[in-house]
Parts: structure tokens; sequence; C-alpha cells
């Protein structure tokens, strides 16, 4: 592996709470990576933030009445206090309305346009007379051209998802005052992409044909084969990372070009805080930068950033970006506007001390090569089925019988079986079988095999009987309990990527802090005479009453 793993995740935009789709598509995903490296014993740096400028944050603030930056600070805070207590492990989790961001975006332009990278170009855009501003696509409402639908949007209709430009609409009105909005010449720079395209047929099409996912793969190749056209990174708004530049004012860099910097930001940020220098992250070649996003961020993360990490010149470009698909709801499409959504904020309200529950059911069904689908029903069925049923239910066994026979002292193991040696080869196997779908990006599948180590010893512990044995044979019974609790251990060191909470209840029954990855595969973590403590379940029965309730808070 390399030196050190610098991991990004896509920048939630700070105008509204988190929701199921965002946790399955990019941060449980990118987590799970990190704290299976950090296991391994990698050095790793999990960079998150929260997205804070933008149309969306200006449009929220004027129907709110309020400023964006109250918007922000709002919603800043419960994104964060969310990823917090589900455990998602940020080394640093920053916001691109710090100065530290503000001065990184602005250096980072500043470079491109004095390299003479950027292109400056006139063109005609809307304008609001009455407000006496240009307006951002999002400002614009019309007919749709293509569906009828009259309240479509200057970059796309959400009736029948076509994407638009504003000038594509028919009687376009502005959002700010009703007015029909006038042409009106404005200046701005653009990245020259179409400057970049046989690079990028070199550097993707060619270079990353094998290891990247095919959705990703397949989309770049998509954009490419169409033929770039330079893009805008400045935009004009008065809210945002201003252009530094004489004659620029009223403009700002566009969020696009201004969010994926946020990744350096927040590292200079880290580094600044942990006395480290930020370039060992971004400019050396010993560094692997991973992108986890979802797939409607491919086009910005795998053409549009990398292209100006090589027009600046200086950076390392991203060795893989394992974006996944989306997730639906219910069998419907996840909607913020029509409150479809089960938000991050309000379950951990509803279901405390749950977060595992979560976590476990969106990595099962990530949507990782294709949508998804999100039930309650399904929900319940993974934790009473699954969790409770076969992961926490052989350790309670296990750990009540240890207290009942023994007073919660681990036995020494007599002479294993034939049966029992094949057992210790499989548990063996686990760490590396695992490992290798983490590496892979398939999350489900390295879910399913640590699942089926708590399957195998289920199968070991009801087959082996020892409350029927303790009667006949009470010293076989010792070597049965020694085996099963290890299991319960090499369940703890190597469920912690996916169940952090439930691991770390786990070892604190067993009275043990092991984290290193390959002793997950060991069958020696407790020692004859080790005292584990009193049980505790570890998951407990959701019955229909919470999740018909849930059901209930669903939009009719």
């Amino acid at each position: 592996m390399a030196k050190r793993h610098l991991i990004t995740t896509a920048l939630p935009y700070a105008n509204g709470p988190l929701h199921i789709g965002h946790l399955a598509g990019v941060y449980i995903p990118a987590d799970i990576y990190c704290r299976y490296l950090r296991a391994k014993g990698e050095e790793v740096l999990l960079v998150g933030g929260s997205d804070e400028h933008g149309v969306p944050i200006t449009i929220k603030a004027r129907k709110e009445n309020t400023t964006p930056q109250a918007i922000v600070d709002r919603y800043h805070v419960i994104i964060q206090k969310s990823f917090e207590e589900l455990g998602i492990s940020f080394d640093v989790y920053s916001r691109t309305t710090k100065p530290i961001h503000h001065e990184t975006a602005s250096a980072f332009f500043t470079k491109l346009h004095e390299n003479g990278k950027l292109i400056e170009k006139s063109s005609e855009q809307y304008y609001d007379e009455e407000v006496g501003e240009f307006l951002a696509d999002r400002y614009i409402t019309g007919t749709c051209p293509q569906c009828g639908n009259a309240n479509a949007y200057g970059d796309q209709c959400e009736a029948c998802g076509t994407s638009l430009n504003a000038t594509d609409l028919i009687n376009p009105k502005s959002a700010l005052s009703g007015n029909t909005p006038v042409m009106k010449e404005t200046q701005h720079w653009y990245l020259p992409l179409d400057q970049y395209e046989n690079w990028l047929k070199e550097w993707i099409l060619e270079g990353h044909k094998e290891d990247w996912k095919i959705n990703v793969y397949g989309q770049c190749k998509s954009w490419i084969e169409q033929g770039l056209q330079p893009r805008a990174v400045t935009r004009d708004l008065n809210w945002g990372v201003k252009v530094p530049l004489v004659g620029a004012e009223g403009k700002v860099l566009y969020v696009w070009f201004d969010a994926p910097i946020g990744y350096i930001s927040a590292t200079k940020e880290w580094c600044e805080q942990n006395g480290q220098n930020y370039e060992k992250w971004w400019k050396d070649d010993e560094t692997r930068l991973l992108h986890f996003i979802g797939k409607d961020n491919i086009v910005f993360h795998c053409i549009i950033f990398p292209v100006m990490l090589k027009a600046e010149g200086s950076f390392i470009l991203p060795e893989n970006v394992p974006a996944n698909e989306f997730l639906n709801l219910e069998n419907d499409k996840i909607s913020t506007s029509r409150n479809w959504a089960v938000w991050l904020h309000e379950y951990l309200e509803d279901f405390k001390d749950k977060q595992d529950v979560l976590r476990y059911t969106l990595t099962t069904i990530a949507p990782e090569t294709k949508d998804a689908d999100f039930t309650w029903a399904d929900f319940q069925a993974k934790n009473n089925n699954e969790l409770l049923a076969i992961l926490g239910n052989f350790v309670n066994r296990t750990v009540v019988l240890i207290h009942k026979y023994y007073e919660g002292i681990v036995t020494a193991a007599g002479e294993y079986t034939d049966e029992e040696k094949e057992v210790i080869a499989k548990i063996a196997e686990f760490p590396n079988t695992i490992g290798a779908s983490i590496e892979k990006y398939r999350f489900r599948e390295a879910l399913a095999e640590l699942m089926n180590l708590a399957r195998l010893g289920n199968k070991y512990l009801t087959d082996t009987e020892p409350w029927k044995v303790v009667k006949t044979d009470p010293e076989r019974v010792k070597t049965i309990l020694h085996l099963s609790i290890q299991i319960c251990a090499c369940l703890s060191v190597l469920g912690e990527p996916f169940l952090p909470f439930t691991s770390q209840k786990l070892q604190k029954i067993l009275n043990i802090n092991i984290h290193n990855w390959n002793d997950g595969g060991k069958v020696d973590l407790l020692k004859a005479g080790d005292k584990i403590n009193a049980p505790e379940y570890l998951f407990e029965k959701i019955e229909d009453a919470a999740i018909e309730a849930q059901v209930q808070k669903l939009p009719k």
C-alpha cells in the first residue's frame, strides 16, 4: 500500500440536514474504509466539511428572510453533530466559510489566472432590472420545453429530470421579482476543459479502465467523448469567495470550483493544528488520494477537479473515485422538497443507541452498482433477524454460559477436535477475506463476510451443545466455550469498521482493548484466567409500533 491515504467525502450543502441517501452513498462507505485502514496501521486522513456557498443557500435565506450566514451556521451545526453521533470518524470536518478556505481558494484561482490557465470572455445572461442583479440558474423559472412543466428551473426541470440552460425556458420569470428578465452582457473566467481532452483520455480512459468502478468510468467516458467545453469558474453573486481581481466586484468563485478546494483548505486547517505540512498530503506521490462521492458528483471529481489540479501543476491526482448510485425510500426517489426522506438527526432522536442498526442496514443495501431501496420493514428485519438473532444471540449465549459455569473466568482449551481445527482455520481467513472486499470498495460483500463469522460461531455453539455436554463431560465444555469466546473477540475486532458502537460495547464485555486488524483471525485474544464482564444485550428487538410510527411520519 501507499505511504499514506487522504480520503475525502463530498461536502454536504449546508442548506438542510443529512438524510439516509447521503449516508449510504458517501459517508458510511468512506468511514468503513478509513476505520479498516487505521486498524491495519496505515496513516489516514479523513477530510470532510460543509459546502456553504452557492445559490441554494441564498435562495433559502431569501425564503426565510434571513442571511446566508445564518442559514449555514444553523445547518453546519446540525450536520456536524449528526456525523459525530453516527460515528463518522472525520479527522477534520471544516466549512467553506472559514477564512483559511477563502484564502486557499483565492490563491488557487490567482495562480491559474497568473499562469494563463483560465480564459476570459463575455456572455449574455439573464438580469433582473428591478432588483439590479444577474440571475443564477435557480433564480429563473419558466416552462420546460420538454414536458411543459410551468415551474421548471433554469438548470433543470424537476418534473421530467431534463438538464436545461436558463435560455431554454419558455416564458422565463425572475424568482426575485416575478418580472421577465432581460439579457445583459457580463464578463467571466472559464476553465478550458476542451484543452485537456487528450490528457483526460489518456489519464482516465486508458489509465483507469480496469480499476475504476464501471458506473464511474462509463459516465466519464460519455462526457469526454461528447466533447468538453470551457466552463465558467466565476459568477455574478454576492455570496461566496470573492474573485481576487481588480474590476471583479460583485463576482464570486463558482461553487463547483470553490467546493473541492475545500478538501485542500480543510487539510491545511488540520495540519496547522497538528504541526504538519499539508503538502505531504497533497503534493507527495507517496499519498493516495481517494474521493468518496455520489454519482451526481462524478463529473466534478473525475473531470473538472482533476483538470484544476493538473492546471495548477503541483498537486497529486485522485487514484480512485468510488462513487455510488442513489438510494430510494419505500420505492420512491428521496425528495427533500417533498420531505420524502429519513433525516439522520431525527433518526438519532427516535432510535437512541441504534446508530449501528442504521449503519448495518444501509451497508447491506448500499447502492454500489445500481440504485437501491430502503424500507422500514427491511430495517426492522435486519435488526431482528440478523443483528439480534445471529450476532447478538451468539455473543450473549457464550457470555452467559461462561458466567453460569465459570463465574466469568475464561477457561483453558483442551485438545481441539479435527472439526474445531477446521473452524480455527476458517476463522484465520476472515481478516483477509473481509479486507479484500473493503479494498475493492465492496462493502456489502465485506459486511456479509463479517456476519458469516457470526454464523460460524452460532453454528459451532449449536452443534457442540455445551449446555448438554456439561452434564457428561464438563472438561470438554471448557474447550467449547474457550473457542466460542475467542470468536466473540474476533468479531469485536473485525466488526469495528462497520459497527463501531457495538464493537466497543463487545470489547467492554470481553474486557479487552484490541484494534489490530490481523488479530481478528486469532483464537488466543483471551487467555485462560481472564475475567469477562457481565453479559449485556448488544441489540434489542425493534417492535412493530416503532416501525409504524416511522411509516406514518412520511408524507401521504
